[in-house]
């Protein structure tokens, strides 16, 4: 099984949502659909990064890694990305 960490950028607020999954369609699909309690009020919301992982384990520490503030280079790279779309 492929697993996904992803990362969303809301054109509301400017702001990113880092997740792991196993179905990234349906999960982007389910968050600009109302149906993801932490990004309910925060739509429209789009993809701006995704990687593959093969286990869960593995995404799910990089997800940690993603939302921790040794990543703010990155996320200040992806805002900044997605904020031009």
């Amino acid at each position: 099984m492929i697993y996904y960490v992803y990362v969303l950028y809301s054109k509301k607020d400017g702001k990113l949502y880092i997740g792991q999954t196993e179905d990234i369609d349906r999960r982007v699909n389910a968050h600009n659909a109302g149906k993801v309690k932490s990004t309910k009020h925060r739509r429209p919301l789009i993809l701006v990064h995704s990687e593959k992982y093969s286990t869960r384990t593995e995404a799910i520490e990089r997800e940690r890694e993603l939302k921790s503030i040794s990543a703010r280079d990155f996320k200040r790279k992806l805002r900044q990305k997605a904020s031009e779309i």
